[in-house]
């Protein structure tokens, strides 16, 4: 099942046809899709050059990934159960010389992004998720104080929308929308559509 996204403007394919499924195969991801993933996040642009990213990565059937499945809410657990792969993301809150980064999750949202899009150019689909215990995930993996578990996130290839409960396949079948861009992009103050956007 495809969603690409119908959009205004021509871009390119892999953020096009990028979207998050709930229903994925039970394929494997191989090793080396998955550090060519890693990679492209280890290349994401932070702030200083902080990289203060830091992944948790379970494959399905090795006790990290039973963790991490623990972790999620129960809504997450039952379609991500399927997915090859967890990965749970975690920032570093400070800098290296000790002070406070106010930009970790800006940096590490960044990181997640590329993920995402190296997933797509792999034939893989990712879906982040919120719905996890961050305590819950710090004791279960020793996430020291100054580390703050951020998203989990599903890697692996698509299945059908059919192979989902029904309640879930019938979100997955939803269309794709997105706010209009004179309500995003603003110019001479703030909520003031900027011309470029209205001319469509």
């Amino acid at each position: 099942m495809e969603k690409p996204a119908i959009t205004t403007l021509n871009i390119h394919p892999v953020i096009k046809n990028r979207w998050s499924p709930r229903s994925f195969s039970d394929k494997s991801v191989s090793t080396e899709q998955l550090q060519r993933i890693l990679e492209a996040a280890r290349w994401a642009p932070s702030s200083f050059n902080e990289q203060p990213w830091r992944f948790i990565v379970g494959i399905k059937g090795d006790e990290t990934w039973g963790k991490l499945h623990e972790c999620l809410v129960e809504f997450n657990q039952i379609w991500a159960g399927n997915a090859p792969v967890l990965a749970l993301a975690i920032g570093k809150k400070t800098s290296a010389k000790g002070g406070e980064n106010s930009v970790y999750q800006y940096d590490v949202g960044q990181s997640m992004a590329y993920i995402t899009l190296q997933a797509e150019a792999e034939g893989l689909r990712s879906h982040q998720m919120g719905g996890f215990g961050k305590s819950k995930a710090r004791e279960l993996f020793d996430i020291p104080e100054d580390f703050d578990p951020m998203v989990m996130s599903a890697i692996g290839y698509q299945d059908e929308p059919e192979e989902l409960r029904p309640n879930f396949a019938d979100m997955e079948k939803q269309p794709r929308e997105r706010k209009h861009l004179s309500e995003l992009v603003f110019t001479e103050s703030f909520g003031n559509s900027h011309p470029m956007t209205t001319n469509d």
